[in-house]
């Protein structure tokens, strides 16, 4: 699998033929101001809950490239009554098998608001399982029982976890989270882009090694094979 990281939770997956663009928050993020998203080209948009700081850049994405978004009820339907058609709506515990696997919505702990301040849903994660793979990712959550679920049921390849602290769980946490899920490759998400989750990097991957994991904190712009 290659993973793009375009900054602060936003990630372009390319696994079994697909593209796979999660919570795209680009424009506004001065950590990510080199990065052009007139020239991201992706088969799906996978939204995880509807703060701003994780969808302000889908609609322009899933116009210009056809793509098709995926997110709770609330979220879709706030984007068809902005002229985005090719959308899937999903909800927590339902799957859905697409051309390149199976997608299953997770609970995650976390509030959820659109930018107009309308009812966003339910904030989810993604489970997803192809025939090259499987991944979890959380969008922003903090530490939850239910991830031990996921551990006892499934197998994840690797996940992308919130390490940011004060709105989601941070270092520690995600440690623990990767704990419940069985898996020592982590994306670390959601941090460095506001004052209040800025991370010192040596210590959060030092804090990893010492738990006898791997934490990827991938420079934005780049793309790494997992």
């Amino acid at each position: 699998m290659q993973v793009t990281y375009y900054g602060h939770s936003c990630f372009l997956t390319e696994i079994n033929g697909a593209r796979i663009l999660f919570d795209p928050f680009i424009t506004p993020n001065e950590l990510a101001k080199h990065i052009d998203i007139n020239n991201i080209r992706c088969d799906y948009i996978l939204i995880s809950h509807g703060h701003f700081d994780h969808l302000i850049d889908a609609e322009v994405i899933a116009k210009q490239t056809g793509a098709l978004l995926v997110s709770n009820w609330e979220i879709v339907n706030w984007y068809i009554k902005k002229g985005v058609t090719n959308t899937h709506p999903m909800n927590i515990g339902g799957h859905w098998m697409f051309d390149f696997g199976k997608v299953k919505c997770i609970n995650a702990v976390h509030s959820s608001s659109m930018p107009d301040g309308s009812y966003g849903g339910q904030a989810m994660g993604f489970l997803i399982e192809t025939p090259e793979g499987n991944f979890y990712y959380s969008g922003d959550t903090a530490l939850n029982y239910d991830m031990k679920l996921i551990g006892e049921f499934k197998t994840m390849d690797v996940v992308f976890l919130p390490i940011g602290n004060n709105f989601t769980m941070g270092v520690d946490n995600a440690i623990i989270a990767s704990d419940f899920i069985n898996c020592d490759h982590v994306v670390g998400l959601h941090y460095d882009t506001f004052g209040y989750i800025t991370i010192n990097h040596d210590e959060a991957v030092e804090k990893f090694d010492a738990a006898g994991k791997k934490l990827h904190l991938i420079p934005i712009g780049n793309t790494i094979e997992i």
